[in-house]
């Protein structure tokens, strides 16, 4: 009967019904099905979203819009150029540095590729460099938002798996700079190819005028981190006196957010929130049912009975998080799958934590790949490019991206050596 129903979430997923509809209705089939009182119905969404842990979700949200709307964009532009703005393949390697820098305001690759990708995708294409080049770099890099704190979709993660949310946002950081060190290496080699230019080194007087402007901005995760890590935060408390310190400094220090532009900005944080917090709430039901029909006892136990092996249970997982990636955006595919496969990497001895971690970022990639790809039609849209041509120019860029998963996944010491050091 839970197969059954697992099948009829899915189904309705691919159909295009909305991710917490498609919960409560296959969640509803089981509880009609078994005679479960549906007073429990009532009691889970509310149990769902009765945390005090999940007011960082609104908060960050909230981070996020102001730093968008905030005028934070082409500070960090300016920033990632002076770092690396003079290294073969100058603005394609800005584009991976700035979206790294990005990530650590908005904590989400959406809203990375929109900014970042509304800007340096005309600009890349102005400077020479070729049209799917720099809509595929731009789709790659974003893939880093989700992955450095804050990230919403890590919060997510620890409130469907009850694991701390602190470890997993600090687990984040290694992997997070790997995604964009290997975006950087491959675009030294084809920038090298193609000969796409670059930047004159910046002056020290250069540097220290742009770094003055942006700093302001940056400190945001800078306050996330050390505020979590210290202890003197939790994770909700830090995301609380980040929104204060957003709205400080877009309202008083850049001064492009007024009273008008901030109301908007609160509704759609507020419609943002909503959104992901029914979702939450409609996966608690899920989860339950989940919990009672041993689902993750049943799969464990067929895996187990072909294999004991560590390496070989993460790389079936691996392999099945891509495929699921491909088809479902990253929350939906949480807050589905995470309460089921948690229990079972448990069960072989690997960390929930470095789970956590590798779980989002492998389903992230799945923004950047066919047929759902959400990143892919955002860059081929800005960029008027067709879908095709920017998958054929995305192929090679999957490899560096392959890559950084399967290290985050063989070698667990990348996203674990901070939460171990301060946890």
């Amino acid at each position: 009967m839970i197969f059954l129903v697992i099948f009829l979430m899915i189904a309705l997923i691919i159909v295009g019904m909305p991710v917490a509809f498609a919960l409560l209705i296959s969640s509803l089939v089981y509880l009609l099905a078994e005679g479960v009182n549906l007073s429990m119905l009532a009691q889970s969404l509310v149990r769902g979203v009765d945390s005090f842990t999940l007011l960082a979700v609104p908060f960050f949200l909230l981070v996020g819009e102001l730093m968008n709307s905030g005028g934070i964009t082409n500070r960090i532009i300016d920033m990632a150029r002076v770092l690396v703005g003079h290294f073969k393949g100058g603005l394609a390697q800005v584009n991976n540095v700035a979206s790294l820098l990005f990530s650590g305001i908005s904590g989400s690759a959406t809203a990375d590729t929109v900014a970042l990708g509304s800007v340096l995708i005309p600009a890349m294409e102005k400077e020479g460099y070729d049209k799917k080049f720099a809509a595929a770099i731009t789709a790659a890099s974003s893939i880093v938002g989700p992955i450095i704190p804050p990230s919403v979709t890590l919060i997510l993660f620890g409130v469907v798996t009850a694991q701390p949310i602190g470890p997993l946002l600090i687990a984040g950081l290694i992997p997070g700079v790997l995604i964009t060190a290997s975006l950087m290496v491959y675009t030294y080699f084809i920038s090298k190819k193609r000969d796409y230019p670059s930047y004159p080194r910046a002056t020290f007087r250069q540097a220290r005028k742009t770094f003055s402007s942006g700093i302001p901005a940056l400190l945001l995760p800078v306050i996330i981190v050390v505020g979590t890590v210290s202890g003197v935060f939790t994770p909700t408390e830090s995301a609380a006196i980040a929104a204060l310190y957003g709205i400080i400094v877009t309202f008083f220090y850049y001064k492009n957010v007024n009273v008008r532009s901030f109301a908007s900005i609160l509704m759609k944080t507020s419609y943002e929130s909503a959104k992901i917090l029914f979702i939450i709430a409609a996966a608690t039901i899920f989860a339950w049912v989940v919990t009672k029909s041993r689902v993750s006892d049943i799969l464990g136990d067929f895996l187990f009975s072909f294999t004991t092996n560590q390496t070989v249970i993460m790389t079936i997982i691996v392999i099945f998080l891509f495929i699921i990636g491909l088809f479902m955006l990253p929350s939906e595919a949480i807050v589905v799958f995470a309460p089921i496969l948690t229990p079972i990497v448990m069960d072989a001895g690997i960390d929930p934590i470095h789970f956590g971690v590798l779980m989002v970022l492998t389903l992230t990639i799945g923004g950047a790949t066919p047929p759902v790809g959400m990143m892919l039609y955002i860059v081929a849209d800005i960029a008027k490019l067709s879908f095709t041509k920017l998958v054929r120019e995305m192929l090679p860029l999957y490899v560096p991206l392959i890559v950084t998963v399967l290290l985050t996944a063989y070698i667990p010491y990348l996203s674990l050596v901070f939460v171990k050091m301060f946890f």
